[in-house]
């Protein structure tokens, strides 16, 4: 993680500015006016954002019970008894456990049961001020749902970039229900703005893809210093290479000794004006303004693992369509959404 003043671990930093975006966060983002809400911290997380969401919660009319717990050694799994049991009474999830619960038996039996999930891992003073707090969701949403219709409309996507990402990938047209509208009784994951995606098939994603901004876990990585070349093969991870930090990805992977954590699980396009760099925190790294992101680790196909890597600067085309050039977008309604927030550079 990247401290650029030096005052951010203190108390007083952006304190009104917090307690603003967290009070937008649950009357806009996910309402939480008498909703039985459950917030959850681990001990690597900035108790400060937990506080001030829990107290927001409060101060509109819900209910909340905020626990903090030890970080577990990966994302995704069973967390503490209490938690697991917190979880299936809740109605909102509001989760800033830095080893987040997405995908975590736990989740499913919330999200089972009828809970919003609100996935926020990692999330800082500075990150919620910037990415929740000072952002327009409404052009962001309306930004969301285009770049869905638009690449589920598309038979093929294809990126590019000038460190050597040569990518392609077939539109699976059965859609995403993660990037539809959600359910109005409840029972989905809601992730933080400023991100989009498709469904490609996965056996589909052929070429190069290189990471040059970030990959989250393993947790001896995070912002990159070296880019990670990996090279794809009817949807798997064939190859890895690059440096260091290639090298301990490698092993990582490995680790898991299960085929399906090669596998390619999803694509995503950041827009969060709110990033405009990486810094180690995936949840805001995957939303560089520009960038896109890509999941390795089906879980759905019984990977052990996920992990999340960011491509920095991407071109980028529906078919024959180009949307984006060099991280910069570029088709007229791309463009609209991008002055209606506030991008810089447009």
């Amino acid at each position: 993680m990247v401290f650029k003043l030096g005052v951010e671990p203190r108390n007083e930093y952006c304190a009104f500015e917090l307690n603003k975006a967290a009070y937008k966060l649950v009357t806009e983002l996910r309402p939480a006016t008498g909703k039985q809400v459950l917030i959850t911290a681990d001990s690597s997380s900035d108790m400060r954002v937990a506080q001030a969401t829990a107290a927001a919660v409060y101060t509109v009319g819900g209910v909340p019970t905020l626990i903090n717990y030890h970080t577990l050694d990966e994302p995704m799994q069973e967390p503490p008894k209490p938690v697991l049991g917190a979880s299936k009474y809740a109605e909102i999830w509001y989760n800033f456990a830095v080893a987040y619960q997405l995908y975590s038996p736990a989740y499913h039996a919330a999200v089972d049961n009828g809970c919003v999930y609100v996935e926020l891992t990692g999330m800082d003073v500075d990150m919620m001020v910037r990415t929740i707090g000072r952002v327009d969701y409404e052009p962001m949403d309306e930004m969301k749902r285009w770049l869905y219709r638009e690449s589920q409309a598309a038979q093929m996507v294809r990126l590019t970039t000038m460190v050597g990402t040569d990518l392609r990938m077939t539109i699976d047209k059965a859609g995403d229900h993660f990037w539809e509208d959600p359910p109005a009784e409840g029972g989905f994951p809601q992730m933080l703005g400023g991100q989009s995606g498709y469904m490609a098939h996965r056996e589909s994603y052929e070429g190069v893809l290189i990471f040059d901004g970030a990959i989250w876990p393993p947790s001896e990585l995070g912002l990159l210093r070296t880019p990670v070349r990996l090279t794809l093969e009817g949807g798997y991870v064939k190859k890895i290479e690059g440096g260091t930090e290639a090298l301990i990805f490698e092993r990582w992977l490995a680790g898991f000794d299960h085929p399906q954590a090669y596998l390619m699980d999803h694509a995503c396009y950041g827009f969060n004006p709110g990033v405009t760099s990486p810094t180690g925190r995936i949840l805001e790294d995957e939303r560089v303004f520009g960038c896109m992101q890509f999941g390795i680790g089906a879980t759905e196909y019984g990977s052990p693992a996920h992990t999340d890597g960011v491509v920095l600067n991407p071109s980028v085309w529906l078919d024959d369509t180009q949307i984006e050039e060099d991280g910069r977008y570029i088709h007229p309604d791309l463009v609209d959404f991008c002055r209606r927030m506030g991008a810089p550079g447009y």
